[in-house]
């Protein structure tokens, strides 16, 4: 003889399915409510609307003591000359400044906008008056000074290795008078090139000791000597 279900045995399908029901309400649902994750803050997010935390909000662990400690608060927080050959280690991963390369990307369509034929020709030139964007993060640029040590702009040389084009900028800025550097990070207190990278095995860059150190480029002893040739800046005017 066939075996009958259970649920026609017992009253049919309604019943069956009103116990059923039951169950989820005194066992699923409470489980639910104590483990289910019903907000954004649970998963680490955001309401859609809510501003973020900054991270001087977030970390309450910042003190002020662990700031003054800190040589990248004295870098933004006094008046200090950097030139774009000082920020190559500076903006390697772990770096004081990593990410600033990334910070202001280069306008393409005014980097190479209008006829090649207009460049270096004045007004003409369809570059004048736009900004073009980018950071450089290798030697070849440098700030220039007046002489109470204010910036008014910068110069910048390219087309050799970036050890002889930071050389030829900063006799560049010495020959026109603008080298009024108010302070720097190399050991003469300006904005000179530090070829302090130590070689490590496994990495191309190495090691800078100060932490704003460029690599050599060529001939290590050759670039030294240049270096130390260079002139010094000259001091700032007090008014």
């Amino acid at each position: 003889m066939r075996r009958r279900c259970s649920t026609r045995s017992h009253g049919g399908w309604r019943n069956a399915l009103f116990e059923l029901a039951l169950a989820q309400l005194l066992i699923a649902l409470p489980l639910h409510a104590l483990v289910v994750r019903r907000h954004p803050e649970d998963h680490g997010l955001h309401p859609d609307g809510a501003a973020e935390a900054t991270g001087w909000e977030a970390d309450s662990g910042w003190t002020a003591a662990a700031a003054l400690r800190s040589g990248s608060f004295w870098l933004v927080t006094t008046a200090i000359a950097l030139s774009t050959a000082n920020l190559y280690t500076a903006v390697q991963p772990g770096g004081s400044l990593y990410g600033l390369q990334a910070s202001n990307p280069v306008d393409t369509f005014v980097a190479y906008g209008g006829s090649v034929g207009r460049y270096g020709t004045g007004t003409q030139d369809p570059m004048v008056g736009k900004l073009i964007g980018g950071v450089n993060v290798f030697g070849g640029g440098l700030a220039i000074y007046s002489p109470t040590g204010q910036r008014l702009g910068a110069i910048g040389v390219s087309g050799d290795t970036s050890c002889t084009d930071h050389a030829v900028a900063w006799e560049t800025r010495h020959a026109l008078g603008l080298d009024y550097v108010p302070g720097g990070i190399s050991p003469n207190h300006d904005d000179n090139i530090i070829y302090d990278i130590t070689p490590q095995a496994g990495q191309m860059p190495g090691i800078s000791a100060g932490g704003f150190g460029h690599p050599h480029c060529l001939k290590p002893a050759a670039e030294t000597t240049v270096l130390m040739a260079l002139p010094a800046v000259r001091p700032q005017r007090v008014l």
